[in-house]
């Protein structure tokens, strides 16, 4: 461009696509890649000019197009995908093209036929995150294809990229045309496959109910595949617990916790639909009167693992263990009948009431439930940002196939929420946002719905409006008695709120619920933290060093042990775990930048912290400023 030239500039849809593994092809056969990259390229070009694009770079298996439309540019990155994927059934595996595709809306300059900028650079740069055979675009192209599109797009994040200063928001798309986020292993659709395999699960379930299972402790007829089994004597101690009150406590009469389902199908894909179903019948089970439940995070720690019930039934503190295994070929609908059927029998062997629930949701698109289902089964796992993101994009996909549907809007609501207030976003007033709309949403399309009021829950405790969270986790809690969670941050909001006296029982009754739970570690260490404010510093320790066995990255923990050793008079200890603390976080350099810490905003905990936490922090040598 020559100098003082006017620089023109256009707003443009840039899609750039090159060929995965295109040296290795090359070195393995030269003759037979170039043959299959003219045949690959032939359809490309033939698609993009369809669509009204433009290739405007091409460099050996690279290409660079623009197009005036972002829907226009995605359709053919969707198409492109399609045909490339047909045309390989054709090739030998040697000569198979797959492509990346990344699209990104934006400003670019015009340099006679070519195109320069940040716009090209970070269609670019999607592109090399995509999976082969896949599609990435900017949330600029997100936000202009909207419903146009049969897609769905996974929230991917903030995404940093090379020689990129600011993060990208990214997301991968889905081609609702299969069911499928574009480039992944190809298979029947989640609608197909549950109409390949739903059905099993509904008569075997029913005849066994009906017929031939087993129950050790009641003249019931046996229940086949599933099982409830007597895990303890009357007097059988409730494990795990560990506090003063719940030591030597006998299991709750109706104490049962529902293990993960056996997948019998012979696709291991299928395991989330065996893990969606365990965690529905464990929220059906928990609305049976009087009855006490375990939280599905622990009761997912013993899948795949040998079941004894007596030693289950020690670890959890529960009478009763319902197992089962699960292949399913029928109409989607049927799988709420069994359920409410399962539980309903339930209730009568058990001689209790079960209250009668909202009505279950009428299935609008059975594909959506598919993605609710593995979305969930994420959030099973050890927990992890990228496990959050890919179940938000489960969650979004779902929304996008069904706008109605009230769990996948307050299971995103809840994920969002939890995404902000956990800094685990690089736009969580975006994210928050979007939560506060989910969720009402949710709780004005279902008042009765758990997870309707959780999510609203989550969204006010992201916003710091504790006092306000709390009824919303009471309202959950008393339509799903199972969700341990709920507790604990009934529990800690009370903290916030000044109510220190009542926050012992909600964590104890979280913990007695999930006594397995993946981050239970600050619900030890905070017990830990009320206990001491409490002056309760030997039951301080207990709780707080529980909490640093299960996870030594937690600085608060560290710094309220060094805190509670120190009025103990163990100076040496509570300097250990002071500069622990302090080498985690900086924060706690002194007790001045402590003291400004939201935990201390309302003047009944300032007023006992003064007294407890903050006297032991300048015994374990902590400077005042």
């Amino acid at each position: 461009m020559a100098e003082g030239q006017v620089v023109e500039r256009k707003l443009a849809a840039i899609l750039a696509a090159d060929v995965v593994g295109y040296s290795h092809l090359m070195q393995l056969d030269e003759v037979g890649t170039l043959r299959a990259l003219r045949a690959s390229r032939a359809i490309v070009d033939r698609l993009i000019s369809e669509h009204r694009g433009r290739i405007f770079t091409t460099a050996g298996d690279s290409v660079l197009a623009d197009f005036a439309s972002a829907v226009d540019a995605v359709e053919c990155a969707l198409e492109v995908q399609q045909a490339i994927a047909e045309e390989n059934t054709q090739r030998p595996a040697s000569e198979q093209m797959r492509f990346r595709i990344g699209v990104h809306l934006g400003d670019v300059i015009v340099d006679g036929e070519n195109l320069l900028g940040d716009g090209v650079n970070l269609a670019a740069r999607l592109q090399t995150l995509a999976q082969p055979g896949g599609i990435w675009v900017s949330g600029a192209v997100r936000d202009q294809i909207g419903t146009k599109l049969p897609a769905a797009f996974i929230d991917r994040g903030g995404q940093r990229l090379k020689n990129i200063a600011r993060p990208l928001r990214a997301f991968e798309v889905v081609d609702l045309g299969s069911g499928l986020a574009a480039g992944r292993t190809a298979r029947a659709s989640p609608s197909q496959r549950l109409r390949l395999g739903l059905g099993a699960i509904a008569t075997v379930i029913l005849v066994a109910l009906a017929a031939a299972g087993w129950w050790q402790w009641s003249g019931l007829p046996s229940m086949g595949p599933i099982a409830l089994q007597q895990a303890g004597g009357p007097g059988m101690p409730a494990a795990q617990a560990d506090s003063a009150a719940a030591r030597n406590t006998p299991a709750q009469r109706l104490s049962i916790v529902v293990l993960p389902f056996t997948n019998l199908s012979n696709d291991p894909e299928q395991e989330y639909f065996a893990d969606g179903i365990t965690e529905d019948l464990t929220t059906d089970v928990s609305r049976i009167a009087g009855a006490v439940v375990i939280a599905r995070n622990s009761a997912f720690s013993y899948k795949g693992k040998p079941v004894d019930p007596k030693q289950i039934g020690r670890e959890l503190g529960v009478r009763y263990i319902l197992q089962g295994s699960v292949r399913f070929d029928r109409d989607i609908g049927d799988l709420f009948a069994v359920q409410n059927e399962i539980t309903a029998r339930i209730a009568r062997a058990l001689q209790t009431q079960l209250p009668i629930a909202e009505a279950r949701r009428t299935i609008k698109h059975p594909d959506a439930i598919d993605y609710i289902m593995r979305g969930r089964a994420e959030l099973a796992k050890p927990i992890s940002p990228e496990r959050y993101n890919e179940a938000i994009g489960y969650f979004e996909t779902a929304l996008q196939l069904d706008p109605q549907s009230v769990e996948a809007s307050a299971w995103l609501a809840t994920l969002l929420a939890v995404r902000a207030l956990d800094e685990l976003s690089h736009f969580p007033n975006d994210d928050l946002h979007r939560a506060k709309q989910l969720a009402a949403h949710a709780l004005a399309a279902a008042p009765n719905n758990a997870m309707s009021h959780y999510a609203r829950a989550q969204v006010l405790r992201a916003e710091s409006r504790c006092a306000e969270a709390i009824p919303e986790y009471e309202a959950a809690i008393s339509l799903d008695r199972s969700r341990a969670p709920a507790y604990a941050h009934i529990g800690w909001c009370k903290f916030l709120t000044g109510s220190v006296d009542g926050v012992v029982p909600y964590f104890e009754q979280a913990i007695r619920l999930s006594p397995h739970e993946p981050a239970i570690a600050p619900w030890y260490g905070r017990l830990g933290v009320v206990h001491l404010l409490q002056s309760h510093t030997d039951e301080a320790i207990v709780w707080l060093e529980k909490a640093r066995s299960e996870n030594t990255r937690l600085p608060f923990v560290h710094a309220w042990l060094a805190a509670a050793y120190a009025l103990k008079g163990e100076g040496e200890r509570a300097h250990s775990e002071l500069t622990e603390a302090q080498q985690l976080n900086e924060g706690y350099g002194s007790l001045a930048t402590v003291q400004k810490s939201p935990w201390f905003a309302k003047p009944e905990v300032r007023a006992l912290a003064e007294a407890t936490y903050f006297v032991g922090l300048r015994k374990a040598g902590m400077p005042e400023q």
